[in-house]
């Protein structure tokens, strides 16, 4: 069946295209994948997250899933960022609905650096409360820096405690997570790369589920204190009730 896409993916499209060609401009190399690096002591950076999720299986879904985020540099090595609201919009032919999922909390503590040490490495948690969820996430940070070449990589494991209420979360599951990317600074204000996203679903944390890998390129520009970067990622591996591709925005300013 051929894709005719909605009019909120027209717009989603085009935003991007937008963004990708525009004085945009920031620190951030990848949109799947976090570097090891925080922000400077005393800065605040604000962050919007845009993520668009498209699956062809059975019938057309198209899903929006939006993030606001403000991050602090607390030390040197420090960073906390408050994620004041997610929440996702879902659209297909039969209905379009928009649900606040939760906020939550990252903290980021850098151990070495990308540049000067042998392996630049940070350790990322993060915890998420909604209506009717609780998230844990934790993370290990690796980065390298060869000139204008960064490679990264993130090791990732997730706890989701879900139910009818915060004092019935009867549900319970888990993930595993990889990414990798890797990014070239053309110029000092505009970096190519690609990204790739495995993951593994955890059910009950009694066996590996689902193996689901993405994969595709970046794109990340740079101009004073604004800053995106995009990522297209297409799945490789053969899960047809997965997304068949999902298109990351990350853009945003420093004060």
């Amino acid at each position: 069946m051929l894709y005719r896409p909605s009019l909120l993916a027209y717009i989603f499209a085009a935003t991007l295209l937008a963004t990708a060609v525009s004085a945009f401009a920031g620190q951030r190399k990848f949109a799947y994948s976090y570097e090891t690096l925080t922000v400077p002591v005393g800065s605040v950076e604000f962050e919007n997250w845009v993520t668009w999720k498209h699956s062809s299986a059975g019938e057309r879904v198209d899903q929006f899933d939006f993030r606001h985020e403000f991050e602090f540099g607390v030390t040197e090595r420090l960073q906390i960022g408050l994620y004041v609201a997610d929440w996702s919009l879902t659209e297909s032919r039969t209905e379009s609905r928009a649900v606040y999922q939760h906020s939550g909390v990252e903290v980021i503590y850098n151990l070495t650096n990308p540049n000067t040490d042998f392996l630049g490495s940070a350790l990322y948690g993060e915890v998420q409360v909604g209506d009717r969820v609780i998230e844990f996430e934790g993370k290990l940070l690796l980065q390298k820096n060869f000139g204008r070449v960064s490679l990264v990589y993130n090791a990732i494991i997730e706890a989701e405690w879900e139910g009818e209420s915060l004092q019935h979360l009867d549900e319970r599951s888990g993930e595993f997570a990889q990414t990798l990317g890797v990014s070239y600074e053309l110029t000092p204000n505009f970096s190519a790369g690609a990204e790739l996203l495995h993951e593994v679903d955890l059910p009950e944390w009694r066996a590996a589920g689902k193996s689901i890998v993405f994969a595709g390129p970046n794109v990340s520009v740079r101009a004073g204190r604004f800053f995106a970067t995009v990522a297209g990622l297409f799945r490789i591996t053969d899960q047809n009730d997965e997304p068949d591709v999902q298109t990351r925005l990350i853009f945003g300013f420093d004060f």
